[in-house]
């Protein structure tokens, strides 16, 4: 039963960690468009891959990857990606 209870808690505490990285990849994805003069299209960004990774200090740590899509030209649409190590922005192209 504790057993449960412990997978339960690492279960919402990975989501709720989650739903943080993801609100930051929406602000630069946002950020990075509106700086070229692209659009974001439907206005949020899509879970694409998940690894483990050293951070700093040693520990492990997740690195996710979003994609989204945005436009320059208003009708040709194209993907792009964030890449997040905890809640910080690594890399974000277009």
């Amino acid at each position: 039963m504790l057993l449960v209870l412990v997978a339960m808690l690492a279960l919402a505490w990975f989501w709720y960690d989650s739903l943080g990285a993801r609100e930051a990849a929406n602000a630069a994805a946002l950020e990075t468009c509106q700086g070229t003069g692209a659009m974001l299209l439907d206005g949020t960004v899509a879970f694409r891959r998940l690894q483990t990774v050293r951070v700093a200090g040693g520990a492990l740590g997740f690195r996710r990857t979003y994609i989204f899509d945005y436009t320059r030209d208003g009708a040709t649409r194209q993907q792009g990606f964030v890449v997040m190590t905890g809640h910080s922005v690594d890399t974000v192209g277009l």
